[in-house]
């Protein structure tokens, strides 16, 4: 980790909390931050108001990665990374096919894939050759003591990874390496739980195709279903597709070697590989868009229910439905709340363990605004209609979280 941490002052507490759709959706440039900020001007100018933005290669310069996979003329080091890495068991995409709206994955050999590569590119990227790309492999958990990268200041107030860290003891976590040939690309999606995301670039270059929170739904088709590539022709057809226009259209990206991207909550974005290219990416939520965490999970759960509303007489229908959203988007209602009660738990300890020595950490005021936020989603949960329908355990548990939460001065 940085030895630097995300200190806010006393001036945050005092703002509403953000309505920032309707300011993301003006949003008509990226801009480029080429020199050093401090982490509460990122907070206040990009990730409260949920805007994009492209940090320079300052911010990974130190980067293990960017010294040991990267040859000299900025390529991908194969013999390297064949040493460090080619005995683990990686997963793979293949971008040309396409099954259930996604691209389909297989487990390789990490040697497997990068001899795979290496021979693509000595080719020249010929285009009847499959595109592998190793997405999603979980790094960290491979490899724990390789120390690749250090997740920059900005990202670090990460509940996301915190809660699946104690929850999952390592098991699992949002914490993955990409590594794709030129033209290698993933289709047009918005992030797991609406959270934000960063991704650096080890080597390479991506573009990237941004759509801001509420125009994606131009692009869906008389189904609801969203297009699989938002540079396709049959977006241009009116009876399928009968909300597009030509107007809707994407804030473009290039993001070379070194550079960070930050994609905010809700931002549709479909991404392409120009050059051979290694980047590391983190999901991430935190106090600034846990409320579309949560709104998220509700959208989903409403799903679920209109596509079992035929089974409602079944016995434990409600529970059914939690088992279901559990499994079809990776969290229900009753693991949200062990969620909340994670992050909330380990914000008091601190703040009681400092209350106790008398310090004043610098990362008191960001606490507090933790648990402003903690509090407010928490009672929009404890409000739902469907919440209660879940276990009188879990309501239970709500219930305390609430108390102990009301007994500290926010």
């Amino acid at each position: 980790m940085s030895c630097q941490e995300p200190v806010l002052d006393e001036s945050v507490l005092d703002a509403a909390f953000p309505a920032w759709q309707n300011s993301a959706s003006s949003c008509c440039k990226v801009d480029v931050i080429s020199q050093p900020i401090t982490y509460q001007e990122f907070f206040l100018t990009y990730l409260q108001p949920n805007r994009p933005c492209l940090f320079g290669s300052h911010v990974t310069s130190q980067w293990r990665s960017r010294r040991e996979w990267v040859t000299q003329d900025g390529k991908p080091d194969w013999e390297t990374l064949k040493q460090l890495f080619g005995h683990l068991t990686v997963p793979v995409a293949d971008c040309k096919k396409v099954e259930y709206q996604a691209q389909p994955k297989q487990d390789m050999l990490m040697a497997q894939f990068l001899t795979y590569w290496q021979d693509l590119c000595t080719r020249g990227h010929p285009a009847d050759k499959p595109s592998l790309y190793l997405k999603d492999w979980h790094f960290c958990r491979s490899c724990p003591d390789y120390g690749a990268y250090e997740t920059p200041v900005y990202f670090q107030s990460d509940w996301l990874n915190e809660f699946w860290d104690q929850q999952y003891q390592g098991e699992d976590d949002y914490r993955f390496v990409y590594m794709g040939p030129k033209g290698s690309w993933t289709p047009f999606h918005a992030d797991v739980f609406r959270s934000y995301s960063w991704s650096a670039n080890v080597c390479g270059c991506k573009k990237w195709l941004l759509f801001p929170p509420g125009q994606e739904e131009q692009l869906r088709d008389t189904t609801g279903s969203l297009v699989y590539d938002v540079t396709s022709e049959e977006l241009l057809d009116p009876v399928r597709y009968p909300h597009y226009s030509r107007d809707t259209r994407p804030l473009e990206v290039v993001q070379r070697a070194g550079e960070v991207m930050f994609v905010p909550c809700g931002w549709h974005h479909q991404v392409y590989n120009m050059e051979d290219t290694i980047s590391i990416n983190h999901n991430w939520v935190n106090s600034c868009n846990v409320h579309m965490m949560w709104r998220f999970l509700q959208t989903e759960l409403g799903r679920v229910q209109q596509a079992i509303s035929d089974c409602t007489d079944m016995e434990d229908w409600h529970g059914h439905c939690q088992v279901i959203l559990k499994a079809s988007s990776g969290m229900n209602y009753p693991e949200f709340l062990d969620f909340l009660t994670c992050i909330a738990d380990r914000r008091l300890h601190d703040m009681q363990r400092w209350d106790r020595e008398g310090e004043e950490h610098p990362r008191r005021h960001h606490h507090r605004l933790d648990l402003q936020r903690l509090h407010s989603v928490l009672c929009t949960v404890m409000e739902d209609q469907d919440f209660q329908h879940v276990s009188l355990e879990v309501q239970s548990k709500a219930d305390s979280l609430k108390n102990n939460l009301e007994k500290v001065h926010l």
